[in-house]
């Protein structure tokens, strides 16, 4: 089956989620580009690459908006954390970078 025998309602809700998709990416290159900057400021002042307590009430905060918007809580959560997991590793590597210059 292509796409022009699919019924137009299912051809528009793909475009939305295509749509999403690409916002989606554009949001976490934005939000990733910000994180970055925050890692070259940790590594010039000597502090440590994870923040416990900021992921912390992030994780209660994303739960809760979550909750509000009707999403799993549960996958909220495991998302902020790949996310935050991939953050450190870019902090990690910035500080290293910085400490071998």
């Amino acid at each position: 089956m292509n796409d022009k025998s699919l019924p137009d309602e299912l051809s528009g809700l793909r475009a939305s989620i295509d749509n999403i998709d690409a916002a989606l990416i554009h949001m976490l290159a934005e939000r990733f580009r910000c994180t970055k900057a925050v890692g070259v400021l940790k590594a010039e002042y000597g502090l440590a690459p994870a923040d416990p307590i900021r992921e912390k009430q992030q994780v209660e905060r994303l739960r809760r908006l979550a909750q509000e918007a009707s999403l799993d809580p549960d996958f909220a959560e495991k998302f902020l954390n790949f996310i935050v997991k991939e953050v450190i590793r870019h902090h990690e590597n910035t500080a290293a970078e910085r400490s071998a210059s």
